[in-house]
């Protein structure tokens, strides 16, 4: 089954994350159209390669026609219009840069993973829970409801504007009137009886006048409290949100909604602006003793003004925090003189503002990096899908001072990726005589002067945003707190479903709980881990950290074993002493595959066999790195994997997989060739010799307590393999081997 297949297949709550990340950058019809045919191109691979990107847009131009020819002989016109549009918005977006589009396929794809790991993950960890809570859920409403009665108030008051502007008006028509009387006529009963009218109307006036002032009082104190209250945790809730995304966590939704609001918001306070400019102008027309406006007026619309400032102050986001097109998953880690993207968006979205808000980026001011690349650049509506106001700055680049460098040398690594940064925004917001000078930043940044320093910087942006929730800490690791043990297994789990696709079981996280803490713990909710013990003491009786361990199973299972992690046939995480009390009472032959814990980014097989006594026994094969797992896949290894006994026959000893799974039922769809697809020697090979194929063999002594080695790769021809496969001939074996 596809990928996509199993996506159309989730429940409607994650379908809704699904919908979050397919827009007209890559529109969700390509997605469904060319499903197959985009997961069999290795699209992150062209994300770092500019000539292999250029070759996948244009084959992804091509399959698009051929869709287009399909649905034009079925004549779907609606589909044809669709089609028509997206291939001409593709070309036109991405013929400058193409690596551009495998960067954004690549990301969508790897979130259809994470989502459907996520989606298999029956439990929730402490984390996701908090950002799912029904609290947060019914106060998003409630912000939501306040903002449109906030409206629907600053509308009403129009009309009391209106009529108070109708009201006075007539007053002064009929004052004039009275006014252009001769002296005479003015004592007489009729015009008393005006007078008396006059002073009514300017009674009603006055009345009138006072009722629309405090109406409009009403309306700034509702959106003071909206905005210092449930706006502004809404908001504080999203950020929140957003740090735990960009170190795995689910994706994080709800700034349009609170686009929506803020921009209501925005209208609806510039609505009262105009208000109050209406009363100033009725003023200078009529005023009188006890006036209410000249006293009010100035103080509401200075309050109004500050309310303002204060909305698009707060509506200043960075959207999309900083990160290189070439490690996707580890944002806000930057390498010096390598380009990274970072998006900023103003919640307030008001047609008068495109393309008129110049943004300018900058490095923190302790002078040691400056930025390069276009720096500046206007925000517009025309970029995003959705029609919000942004920008994304494409082409930064970090670079260190020469007057710093030669203090660098006396860094140790873990000094340089403790080192907090943060990338800063400014902007001039000039609208209805109003100027408001804004500023917003990254989370902080950790910079990094050659790739080997990624792992650790990574780690201190995990610890970091999983620690706290303040913004802008940057010197948070001179003393860093430590963190909540079931916090950071569940941030790990996050490291591994992001990353290659499936998280991590509870008895996965439990053999990495006791790795952490040297100690079996059944409840650790309460725990407490240092950021020293996650990250920079090495693990007893080893020379590596935790962290550099994990993240070099991470690589091993990205670039090696990646489709077997997927399909959840890795065991993985599993001590050597779980493993013996798992498969003691298993079939002969049974076996599981777990990552090595005194080798970095090692993996290897344990099987038992039993004697004719009946003795149980364990053998493990020295683990193999990916330097081996290059020259041959894993899933050949188990397929075609070797013991000789005394005896020299060579057999395979693994049969089944964990718990009573053939093996190659598991395995049998990612080997590369089957048996009966070898080669005969007459059918290639270099003139002269005969083809020869690679199988892995180890050698058990009866007496020896060593882990079988899979250190001899034995070059054997195929058509001797393939009567090896077919008919296990001992004297044909003996004599390949």
């Amino acid at each position: 089954m596809s990928q996509w297949s199993q996506v159309q297949q989730l429940e409607i709550k994650f379908l809704e994350q699904v919908d979050q990340f397919y827009d007209d950058n890559f529109p969700m019809e390509i997605r469904h159209l060319l499903a197959q045919w985009i997961e069999s191109q290795d699209w992150e691979a062209a994300s770092n390669n500019e000539a292999m990107a250029t070759i996948l847009l244009q084959n992804l131009l091509i399959q698009v026609d051929e869709q287009l020819d399909r649905v034009s002989q079925e004549k779907n016109l609606l589909l044809i219009h669709n089609l028509k549009r997206i291939r001409k918005l593709l070309q036109g977006k991405y013929h400058g840069n193409p690596m551009h589009i495998a960067v954004i396929i690549s990301n969508c794809l790897r979130e259809e993973r994470r989502i459907l790991a996520a989606a298999s993950m029956p439990v929730q960890g402490p984390l996701e829970k908090s950002l799912q809570n029904s609290v947060v859920s019914e106060r998003q409403r409630n912000v939501e409801h306040k903002v449109s009665a906030i409206k629907n108030s600053a509308q009403m008051t129009d009309q009391d504007v209106k009529y108070l502007e109708d009201l006075q008006e007539e007053f002064d028509f009929r004052f004039k009137t009275i006014q252009s009387l001769e002296q005479s006529d003015k004592n007489s009963a009729l015009i008393k009886q005006e007078m008396l009218t006059l002073q009514a109307m300017l009674n009603t006036l006055d009345y009138k006048r006072k009722e629309v002032l405090s109406k409009i009082g009403r309306v700034i104190h509702e959106v003071d409290v909206l905005m210092n209250n449930m706006l502004t945790e809404e908001l504080l809730d999203w950020k929140r949100r957003q740090q735990i995304a960009c170190i795995g966590g689910p994706l994080h939704g709800g700034l349009d909604q609170l686009q929506n609001c803020f921009t209501l918001l925005a209208e609806s306070l510039f609505q009262v602006r105009r208000q109050l400019e209406k009363l100033d102008e009725l003023l200078t027309r009529l005023t009188y003793d006890g006036d209410p406006i000249p006293v009010q007026r100035p103080q509401l619309l200075e309050k109004v003004n500050f309310l303002l400032y204060n909305l698009f102050r707060n509506s200043f986001v960075v959207e999309r925090q900083p990160c290189m097109p070439t490690h996707p998953q580890r944002p806000m880690v930057l390498k010096t003189l390598i380009q990274f993207t970072v998006k900023l968006r103003l919640l307030i979205k008001l047609p008068e503002l495109n393309y008129q808000i110049r943004v300018k980026a900058t490095i923190d001011n302790n002078r040691r990096f400056v930025l390069c690349g276009t720096h500046v650049k206007a925000m517009n509506m025309d970029e995003s899908a959705n029609g919000s106001l942004s920008v994304e700055f494409r082409h930064l680049q970090p670079k260190e001072m020469k007057s710093s460098a030669g203090s660098k040398g006396n860094e140790g690594p873990h000094m340089v990726t403790e080192e907090l940064h943060s990338i800063s925004f400014e902007t001039q917001v000039c609208l209805y005589g109003l100027t408001m000078n804004l500023e917003t930043s990254s989370l902080p940044v950790v910079m990094i002067s050659n790739v080997s320093q990624l792992p650790n910087a990574w780690a201190s942006i995990i610890w970091y945003n999983l620690s706290t929730n303040d913004p802008q800490n940057l010197s948070f690791f001179n003393n860093p707190p430590a963190a909540t043990l079931s916090q950071l297994l569940e941030v790990l789990s996050w490291q591994f479903s992001s990353y290659v696709g499936r998280g991590l079981n509870s008895e996965q996280l439990n053999m990495l709980a006791e790795k952490l803490t040297g100690k079996l713990i059944e409840i650790y909710n309460d725990y407490q881990l240092s950021w020293a013990k996650f990250c920079k003491e090495h693990l007893p009786g080893k020379s590596f950290t935790f962290w550099v361990w994990l993240e070099a199973i991470l690589d091993l299972i990205k670039k090696h074993i990646l489709p077997l992690w997927i399909d959840g046939y890795i065991m993985g995480f599993v001590s050597k002493e779980k493993e013996r009390i798992l498969l003691k009472d298993k079939t002969p032959g049974t076996f599981l595959l777990r990552f090595s814990e005194s080798n970095l980014g090692g993996i290897t097989f344990t099987w038992v066999d039993q004697l004719e006594n009946g003795e149980v026994r364990f053998h493990s094969v020295e683990p193999y790195n990916k330097g081996r797992l290059t020259a041959l896949p894993f899933a050949d290894i188990l397929r075609d994997y070797k013991v000789i006994m005394a005896d020299n026959v060579p057999e395979n000893p693994l049969k089944y997989l964990y718990p009573d799974i053939p093996k190659d039922k598991a395995f049998g769809k990612h080997y590369s060739c089957q048996p009966s697809e070898v080669s005969k020697p007459s059918e290639g090979g270099v003139k002269g010799y005969v083809p020869s194929v690679f199988i892995p063999v180890s050698k058990i002594l009866i007496d020896s307590t060593d882990p079988p080695s899979p250190s001899d790769l034995l070059p054997m021809s195929p058509s001797v393999y393939a009567v090896l496969r077919e008919h296990l001939s001992p004297t044909v074996i003996e004599t390949a081997v």
